[in-house]
Parts: structure tokens; sequence; C-alpha cells
């Protein structure tokens, strides 16, 4: 397996992530230990959770599956989320950082975490305030490396920019939703991350599901899923452009002789700034697919397909940029004016 930096960072994480949100929630220890074991054979070593995952259950099963080779692996965690009832155990004040951080360190049964997430946006705690305790943390040896998720492309600069002034801990990674099912990223926090040298993580890759190429049109879903309109999380606002996008991923992936979530996960996977996708997994069989997605390669055509078929419509500025500047455009700007312009 390849292996990549995480953004500008010297850290190597596999191009396949192991997310461990279902730990505790549908995944009893036994099964969360035979996961573990089965990725890391295949030859994952980044493997991401948060302290809101099933409250704490996700952590502890992850660590009790790493006991023993834990220092194997780029081991990621998140905090933010509320965890109880208590109005201070949430957000990103320093007082909640460097509490939640010894939490998760007990769960996880380590004394440091490679990779620790902000989880969420927190617009009523000063981001010196949450960046100054992430310092503390990492002049502590306690946390390596320190990203974001769930950013807004202006509150992900002001976080950069407020680190840069102050000295303090640059983020080295975002990690966001994207897929064929949503390209919304590409509008700025894709050109952000290829810009500042940021690594994109992405969570739910397959859009929880709807790329394995069991939601067709004209074909009846399986028995015990969800409906389209039942997803919430990735809403779905346009199921005839999501079934036309489908559609040339099934097709796709019976030329190649794979699954459709293979050819959906190594599009992402070749995408700008793309470090790594997260994906989950219930089964051996699931996650032996997941993994094999690292290995498909698509042609400079079916990407341009794919981009075709699952293109986002070009908002203001971005159409007025496509017509008058084109001639001055920056690397950055081209990951989503490129294909508008060819």
């Amino acid at each position: 397996m390849e292996y990549r930096n995480l953004g500008a960072s010297g850290l190597k994480v596999s191009p396949i992530c192991l997310g461990t949100m279902m730990f505790g929630d549908r995944t009893d220890e036994a099964e969360a230990g035979r996961i573990v074991a089965s990725a890391r054979e295949a030859g994952v070593n980044f493997i991401d959770t948060a302290d809101v995952y099933d409250f704490g259950v996700s952590e502890e099963l992850l660590g009790t599956a790493l006991k023993g080779r834990r220092d194997s692996v780029v081991l990621a965690t998140k905090f933010h989320n509320p965890v109880d009832d208590d109005v201070n155990h949430r957000g990103n004040s320093r007082r909640w950082i460097v509490e939640a951080v010894e939490h998760s360190l007990r769960r996880l049964g380590t004394d440091h975490i490679d990779l620790y997430q902000v989880h969420e946006w927190d617009g009523q705690t000063p981001l010196e305030e949450t960046l100054q305790a992430l310092d503390l943390l990492v002049a502590s040896g306690k946390v390596r490396y320190v990203g974001a998720s769930n950013y807004a492309s202006w509150q992900l600069m002001k976080a950069l920019g407020t680190a840069e002034r102050f000295g303090l801990p640059q983020f080295v990674s975002e990690q966001i939703y994207y897929s064929l099912h949503a390209r919304e990223a590409e509008y700025e926090l894709i050109p952000l991350a290829v810009d500042q040298g940021l690594g994109v993580l992405v969570w739910s890759p397959l859009a929880g599901g709807l790329l394995s190429g069991k939601y067709r049109r004209g074909h009846e879903a399986p028995a015990g899923s969800r409906q389209l309109t039942d997803w919430g999380e990735p809403p779905v606002y346009d199921q005839e452009s999501l079934y036309d996008t489908i559609e040339v991923l099934v097709k796709m992936a019976e030329q190649h002789g794979v699954s459709a979530a293979q050819v959906a996960l190594a599009y992402t996977l070749g995408k700008p700034a793309v470090t790594s996708v997260i994906v989950g997994a219930r089964t051996d069989e699931q996650l032996a697919d997941n993994l094999a997605a690292a290995s498909v390669v698509l042609s400079d055509d079916e990407r341009a397909q794919l981009d075709k078929v699952s293109a986002p419509p070009l908002i203001y500025p971005y159409w007025h940029q496509a017509k008058t500047a084109r001639d001055r455009l920056s690397p950055a700007d081209l990951t989503l004016l490129g294909p508008y312009l060819r």
C-alpha cells in the first residue's frame, strides 16, 4: 500500500483510514479487534475515532484492540461535541480541551494522540484560546499534530492566520464530507487545502452507502435499508441527479470488474489534496472491498465522465471568474474551474 504525507507535514498515512464510529454502537469488542487486525494486516496504519462516538465506547474498544501494537498506527481522535449534560463538557474552550484529552488518552490506553482534531467550529470561543490550549498539549507531548473538521473555509482560514500570527500550532489537515454525491467542498475547502498545504481527510466517502451501487433508479432498495428521503447525513436534495451519477458509477465498476464502492473511493482518492478516505466496516468482506479501492486506477476519460455527471453548478463568483479571469488562475483555482475551461 502506498503512504501519503498528511498535508505539508512529514507524517505518512495510508490512503485508506479505518473509521471506528460504529465501534460500540454496532460493533462489539471481539468484532472491533478483528476489524483492526485485518486493517493492519492489509497495510492500513491510520485509524480515526472521536470522544463522542458512542460516548467514549469507540475509543475504549479501539484502545483494547490496539494493545501491544499502539505504536504501529497513526491514531486520530476528535473533541468538541457534547459528551454529557455538563454545559462545559463541549466546545473548544481551554478548560474542556485540557480535560477532554485526558479522557481520550485514558480510554485509548495511550500516552499520546497522533492527530487531535477539533470536531466542529466554536464561534463562542476565541481562536487564540483554542489554539493556545492545543499548543500546551503539543508542547507536553500528549498531542503530535492538530487538525480541524467540518469548518467553513473562512473559519479555517481565520484559524490558520491566527496560528501564524501568534506562533501557535497550525492545522495540518481538515476532515470534511466530500464524495461523488456532493462536491460542494470544491468551491472553497479543496482549493484552500491545495493553497495552504492541508491534507484532506474525507468522512463518508460513500455517502453513507448511497454510492455502494445498491440504490439505483428503478431497482428496489435492499430489505431493511433506508429510503433516499430518509438520509439526513448527507442529505439528498436531487434524487434524479444522484441516480444519474450512480448509473455511470455502476457501469464503470462493471467494466473494471470491481464494486461501485471501489470506483467511488478511487475517484475521491484521486482528487487534489485528498490524503485519505475514512471507511468503516462491519464485516471482513466489506473491509476487504473498501481496502481494494486503493489499487483501482481510473483513466483520465473515466474521471472526466464522473466529473461531468456529478458536477456542481458554478455559483458566483466562479462562473464570472471562469469567463473573465481564466488566464490568471492558480492551481488552487483550477481544482474547481479546470473542468469548466476545457
